[in-house]
């Protein structure tokens, strides 16, 4: 009888202790979006599922909203970032020539060292950002660079952000600089490369808010889309702006033949489009486009048509759109299962340790050898003209110097748009004392500047 209670104790334990493991193993078990040996699709479907109509409209938005509910712990993520000549708009970092420059050395091995250089220093900035818990805007991942517009007319304002005129050299420069970004891990992006604007967004425009671009099938094929295709079929772009201008009567950023016939269908594109900022709000907005009356239209005919993240608000009334039957549920679920496969795809929620783009260190940010290399682009950039004349290079022993202009001592204009900040920097007056400390240089701005500011 003893021997049978005992067997009988003991066999209890056993039953309370299993049960114990059982319910530990139970807590500390992870949700499925934080399980990096499932696929991503299902990791991905596991968030959606949990998310409110709320939530998901705010994830929509480039000001990506943190999410802490329903077993989901998010970070906040705001996807606008840029870096088209280096880490820009997020303090120190090593300055590149613009993208114009850049184009005129005729280098994809040099803009390819140059692309991987800001990557670098682009995926310091964020890691350094994450541990500090800093989550606002130019802090992420998502780059939206470079801009790959055809630079036809000198009138255009953002004409120095594109690589010129020439398809051809537009796609090769882009080509380069878009896997340097991107990285060439097989499972985790460096960083995500946007092309923009699609497409036909480069002047001479009557006013991008509401200017409709009505080219010919020769200039559409020939001219604006090539260096798009390129991008797409040639270095896998994950990510594509639309414009603000419309193309042939829709707006570009509502344009279901530009989104979903010609990017997705017959290119093939797998990533996901982003708006311009303020560009749904176009569609609707009085002075614009005035496509249709109301955001909540607005904001549906550009999720229908294939927008998956909007640089904006208007997006806030895709609620409205819903209960109005404008738009269902299911089809914002599409538009969200390409944004958070883009965060899964940079490892976002992985383990830092498996991806090996987290351990770049932040001494990688303005250091000697990338600032060696920006020196080396922009010597390989300088393109001479003309010097029948023989006045170039200046002879050492000029007693007297004048320089006369606007920019000749403003650092501002030697960093372009679009820019990090150097540690430090040397304008043309200053650069021209270095060189010739024993000509006496004189200096006169001239004038004020072409846009009329002092």
């Amino acid at each position: 009888m003893k021997k049978l209670k005992i067997a009988s104790l003991t066999h209890m334990v056993c039953i309370i202790a299993v049960v114990h493991i059982n319910t530990a193993n139970a807590q500390t078990t992870s949700p499925a979006y934080l399980n990096a040996s499932l696929p991503i699709k299902e990791r991905v479907d596991d968030v959606i599922s949990k998310l409110s109509l709320a939530q998901k409209v705010k994830l929509l938005m480039n000001k990506g909203t943190a999410i802490d509910s329903n077993g989901l712990k998010i970070p906040a993520y705001n996807w606008w970032n840029e870096c088209l000549h280096g880490v820009a708009r997020a303090g120190k970092a090593t300055v590149f020539p613009q993208a114009i420059g850049l184009a005129a050395t005729w280098d994809t091995t040099l803009m390819s060292k140059v692309a991987n250089a800001i990557s670098d220093e682009a995926r310091a900035k964020h890691e350094y950002f994450a541990s500090k818990n800093q989550r606002g805007i130019y802090t992420g991942l998502n780059f939206w660079t470079p801009n790959i517009n055809i630079f036809r007319d000198p009138r255009w304002g953002r004409g120095m952000e594109t690589y010129g005129e020439d398809p051809l050299l537009t796609s090769s420069m882009a080509n380069v600089f878009i896997r340097g970004l991107q990285g060439n891990d097989k499972k985790y992006f460096k960083t995500i490369a946007t092309i923009k604007h699609f497409v036909a967004h480069s002047g001479p425009e009557e006013g991008r808010s509401g200017f409709n671009v009505n080219i010919t099938e020769n200039d559409l094929w020939e001219t604006y889309t090539p260096a798009f295709k390129s991008a797409v079929k040639n270095a896998g772009v994950y990510s594509l702006m639309c414009a603000y201008n419309a193309f042939r009567g829709e707006p570009c950023c509502s344009n279901n033949y530009l989104m979903n016939e010609l990017l997705r269908k017959q290119w093939g594109f797998k990533g996901f489009i982003v708006t311009d900022c303020g560009a749904v709000s176009n569609i609707y907005r009085k002075g614009a486009h005035e496509h249709v009356p109301t955001a909540e239209e607005a904001s549906a005919i550009a999720i229908k048509a294939g927008v998956d993240l909007e640089c904006g608000s208007a997006f806030n009334a895709l609620d409205k759109a819903v209960a109005k039957g404008l738009i269902t549920e299911p089809e914002l679920d599409n538009a969200l299962r390409r944004l958070f496969t883009a965060r899964f795809l940079l490892g976002s929620f992985d383990d830092p340790k498996s991806v090996s783009f987290t351990q770049i260190p932040y001494s990688v940010v303005e250091s000697k050898e990338h600032v060696a290399l920006s020196l080396e682009a922009a010597r390989k950039s300088i393109v001479l003209l003309k010097n029948e004349k023989g006045l170039l290079p200046l002879k050492q022993n000029i007693k007297t110097l004048a320089v006369i202009g606007p920019n000749a001592d403003d650092a501002e204009v030697l960093l372009a748009n679009y820019n990090g900040l150097p540690s430090s920097t040397i304008t043309a007056l200053q650069g021209l004392k270095n060189a010739m400390p024993n000509t006496n240089i004189l200096y006169a701005q001239g004038s004020a500047h072409a846009n009329g500011l002092p």
